[in-house]
């Protein structure tokens, strides 16, 4: 899905009231709240705005979609909507009807107007940190009565799963500007919880919506997220015992330390997929990457296996290219093309495009586990004199992103992780025209291949083109993939639930209770 977000904000603790004249839908619950710890931050509230991970997992409780995932199924199911399908067999126009009688916990209507209009203030505002990429195939969006119909510009069997997104929020007119990004700390949307307090970049309390109506049939209890700028301070956290559940979550070496002998504790592993690449700087041939012989070389530097040991303390799996293992079309193209940590292999890249050593780069990353895999790529790729690296740390996480859409590292880490279950989530928001990283990589063959893709319903149709791609990605080098793992998550053995937070990019906070 998204970036995950490591960020740090700060900010007054704001009590949260909703706009009009109604209180939020919500009953008085009994006990203390279930208390989540993490290290991947809500970095905003306007679904227009974010493409992460931290602020999905809130959009996904707080904001419904036209459709929603269950629990490991590659298909949503109606949400907001009371039925979606495809007009036609070329799979470019899709309509779904409004369930009756839906509100926002405003009390203000939510309409297939609604609707459309939190998708046009998507594609309108066109925010960088935004996820408009995700909708780069969409002409238009039309209501009529209680029906939205999306118009598309090419074929997408993977329309459906786009829309069940975070992307798919529906947000209140009322409450979100047409033409520009919703400021403030308060939202009002129809899911399954309402947002109580917020204190930007500390923590946000969540209490279940009485008044919801959709996919979810379990009712949640009240929930409390806190957040942490590095996953450090989850684990200090959950030392003290101030924590009922680490998500994402533990460094590598607390993860790597559990006992699974001890009664207390239950340790959750999902089948997410989540994936790390170096993003490589595009923009400009006179760049210390600008020249794809150079691109390989890092590359061919790379020892994943290292990474993978000595940082991550065999808690990730290596990464030899763009769609994860697991993932149906994955592929080892990177492994296929490239040595692993062969500096005489980098030297001959250099040489055969008349790059003169050592070739300065800067390598931009974020605190905590971040900083340690830098200091480890920087040595790795020195190996040789072939490249002399600067590193440069970014505490904050937004501004790190905007540093990296403006060009401030020729290198930087990025993790990713799926928005729904297909390759396609690896595809056309990373390596498409228009994509997300903005790095400058732009190529007609695998824009080609990827509408190619998006023809069939049946996806395992789709998995020879998914491997040209990767193949293509491997020879341009825009990206380097590094490492890949599954989602952990650590429950206190009091909570029920837990493993429904680990299970793929949804977090699903109402399935969780007390003992």
């Amino acid at each position: 899905m998204k970036f995950i977000r490591l960020g740090t904000a700060a900010g007054a603790l704001v009590l949260l009231f909703t706009s009009g004249c109604q209180l939020p839908r919500t009953e008085a619950a009994s006990g203390p709240p279930i208390v989540v710890a993490t290290a991947s931050r809500l970095t905003g509230l306007d679904p227009a705005g974010v493409y992460d991970n931290g602020s999905w997992a809130v959009f996904s409780n707080i904001y419904q979609t036209l459709l929603a995932f269950e629990p490991g199924s590659p298909v949503p199911r109606p949400d907001a909507a009371e039925s979606c399908a495809f007009t036609g067999l070329d799979l470019t126009t899709y309509t779904c009807e409004i369930r009756d009688g839906l509100t926002f916990s405003n009390g203000n209507p939510l309409t297939a107007v609604a609707v459309k209009r939190s998708f046009d203030r998507v594609l309108r505002i066109r925010d960088p940190l935004g996820p408009a990429p995700l909708f780069a195939n969409l002409v238009s969006v039309e209501a009529r009565g209680s029906a939205v119909t999306f118009r598309l510009a090419t074929a997408d069997a993977t329309w459906p799963s786009k829309i069940a997104t975070g992307a798919g929020s529906i947000v209140d007119p009322a409450e979100f500007p047409a033409d520009r990004l919703r400021k403030g700390t308060s939202a009002s949307g129809s899911g399954p919880y309402v947002l109580g307090s917020y204190e930007e970049g500390t923590s946000l309390t969540l209490e279940p919506n009485t008044g919801y109506e959709g996919a979810v049939t379990m009712k949640g209890v009240p929930v409390e997220v806190r957040y942490f700028e590095t996953t450090q301070g989850v684990e200090e956290a959950w030392q003290a015992r101030t924590v009922d559940i680490a998500y994402a979550g533990l460094p590598a070496a607390a993860l790597a330390e559990i006992d699974p002998g001890d009664t207390d504790v239950r340790l959750s592993v999902g089948n997410s997929a989540e994936a790390h690449y170096l993003v490589l700087n595009l923009n400009s041939p006179r760049k210390p990457l600008g020249k794809a012989a150079a691109r390989r070389a890092l590359a061919a530097l790379v020892d994943r296996g290292r990474l993978a040991g000595e940082v991550f303390k065999h808690t990730v799996t290596p990464l030899y290219s763009l769609v994860p293992q697991g993932v149906a079309g994955h592929s080892t193209a990177f492994f296929d093309r490239y040595p692993e940590a062969d500096p005489a292999y980098a030297a001959r890249s250099l040489r055969s495009a008349g790059v003169t050593p050592p070739v300065r780069i800067k390598l931009g990353h974020q605190a905590g586990t971040a900083a340690v895999e830098a200091r480890e790529l920087k040595r790795q790729f020195e190996r040789g004199g072939l490249f002399r690296v600067e590193l440069i740390e970014e505490r904050d996480f937004t501004t790190y992103q905007k540093r990296g859409l403006r060009g401030d590292f020729d290198v930087h880490l990025y993790q990713w992780v799926p928005d729904f279950p297909d390759a396609d989530t690896f595809v056309q928001p990373l390596v498409g025209t228009g994509n997300v990283l903005d790095n400058g990589y732009a190529s007609p063959e695998v824009d080609h291949i990827i509408r190619d893709t998006q023809r069939f319903t049946d996806r395992g149709r789709a998995m020879k083109q998914f491997r040209a791609i990767q193949d293509t990605v491997a020879k341009d080098v825009p990206l380097i993939p590094v490492w890949h793992r599954q989602r952990q998550v650590v429950t206190r053995s009091a909570v029920l639930g837990g493993h429904r937070l680990a299970e793929d990019s949804v977090w699903r906070l109402w399935q969780l209770r007390r003992l």
